[in-house]
């Protein structure tokens, strides 16, 4: 694929550079905010190759591309950032979107470029707990503690970052973001909290300072990245360039690092573990019907390119308490998506349909990403979204029962059954048990709503 011809044929049909306010990505979607969107053809943008397929949701312009994205991005942040007729804030939200379309964008900016690392870790964590309960790997062992660590590093040092991706999206630098981010977590800081831990206590300058614990923390650094970007820009603007190069991140370093600790961590850190503590409350009161309502409807929230907003709350479950409940609905949406596209395989007639469903099965189960099948077969046909939803409800019911969790935050595919290992062994049993329930059920369900006669729309 040549991502330059293909960035210069969605830039020509999207209306040109001057007509983007904003862009960004996510783990399958060029994500573009333009100022009119009455000028764009939909059906010439999805004839482009490469793209699966338009939304036009949250208030963005969205192309489904596919995990290839970045490399896409930066071919056609090139090419919009060289046109002089441009003047794209990238990293700066448009008011006219509305304040809850501007969280999902900012979102969506910010833990994209991470999924990966994200992914990747949480894979090697289940298989390290793995080689443990098998007896083929010792605690004790050095070899445990490199694996161990190296699964677990993205976790801790979180702050920084997402400290990073943040000042992307918000427009700082990012490199003096790390550095607020990086001393939320420097030894010394820590080690102000002595035994006494979170809620110990010291002063600056006098002033009352209340201690947490930074590390795998979410909501504190993305909120003073964001107080920062007010600050940096006010500084870019009015400090001379022959200074800039010293005092602006002297002034960041010095007002920002003081402030965090003093008033946005803990605001960050209390509000963080509020809104994971209602949502896990919500699943201890009726786990059934969270797995109903979430592995039912991830999908409807994926279709409309809003399921960023629950990502924070899952890897702030996964770093805080080590398992999250909600990661196994996804996977119980993901299953079912497969259960119906083999429902359609074995029903259809039509080859073209038969190979896009096998080819979305075998995505889904080695990628985890739906939204080629999801945009392509199923929202177009209303029967065969039911049976996913349907099928994901029933699964998600039987895992929200079960109490099932991961021990790592990770995309729904067969390559990431290892989160689901942990020191209960049965927890993996009636995960295998639910994602089953999930494919049988919606594949039952496709194979009747599906006419031997069913075409690919």
């Amino acid at each position: 694929m040549n991502y330059k011809i293909m960035a210069k044929e969605i830039l020509q049909e999207v209306g040109g550079a001057e007509n983007i306010s904003n862009m960004t990505y996510c783990a399958t979607r060029l994500r573009l905010s333009l100022k009119d969107q009455t000028i764009v053809d939909d059906e010439k943008v999805k004839n482009i190759e490469g793209v699966v397929n338009v939304v036009n949701k949250a208030g963005q312009y969205q192309l489904l591309i596919g995990t290839e994205v970045p490399k896409l991005y930066d071919e056609f942040e090139d090419l919009v950032k060289g046109d002089p007729a441009a003047k794209v804030e990238e990293n700066t939200s448009e008011q006219s979107n509305g304040i809850i379309n501007n969280i999902f964008s900012a979102i969506s900016a910010i833990f994209a470029p991470l999924l990966p690392a994200l992914a990747g870790s949480g894979v090697l964590r289940g298989l390290v707990i793995l080689c443990v309960q098998l007896g083929l790997l010792s605690e004790d062992s050095g070899t445990y503690a490199i694996l161990n660590v190296a699964s677990m590093t993205v976790f801790y040092f979180l702050p920084v970052l997402l400290a990073f991706t943040s000042a992307r999206r918000f427009g700082a630098s990012p490199y003096i973001s790390a550095i607020i981010g990086a001393s939320l977590i420097h030894p010394e800081f820590i080690a102000l909290m002595g035994d006494i831990g979170n809620g110990a206590t010291t002063d600056f300058l006098n002033i009352p300072v209340v201690l947490m614990n930074y590390n795998s923390t979410v909501v504190p650094i993305i909120l003073s990245i964001w107080a920062f970007s007010y600050l940096y820009k006010f500084l870019d603007k009015h400090v001379t360039e022959n200074l800039k190069l010293v005092i602006i991140p002297l002034i960041s370093i010095v007002i920002m690092v003081p402030l965090t600790v003093i008033v946005i961590g803990p605001i960050g850190v209390y509000s963080g573990e509020f809104i994971a503590n209602v949502v896990n409350w919500l699943i201890e009161r009726s786990s059934i019907l969270t797995g109903v309502l979430v592995g039912g409807g991830w999908s409807v929230l994926v279709s409309l390119g809003i399921h960023w907003a629950v990502n924070p709350i899952m890897i702030n479950n996964i770093s805080t308490y080590g398992f999250d409940y909600i990661v196994p609905f996804t996977f119980a949406c993901n299953f079912a998506v497969i259960g119906t596209a083999f429902g359609v395989y074995f029903k259809a007639r039509d080859k073209k349909i038969r190979g896009f469903s096998l080819t979305g099965v075998v995505t889904i189960a080695l990628s985890a990403i739906i939204e080629p099948t999801l945009f392509g077969m199923l929202v177009k046909n209303k029967k065969l979204f039911l049976a996913q939803i349907i099928g994901g409800a029933v699964g998600g019911a039987y895992l929200g029962l079960m109490n099932v969790v991961t021990t790592a935050f990770v995309f729904g595919s067969v390559t990431t059954f290892p989160a689901f290992v942990s020191d209960q062994t049965s927890n993996f049993v009636h995960a295998m048990i639910g994602l089953a329930i999930s494919l049988i059920v919606s594949a039952i369900l496709g194979f009747i709503f599906t006419s031997k006669e069913e075409k690919l729309a």
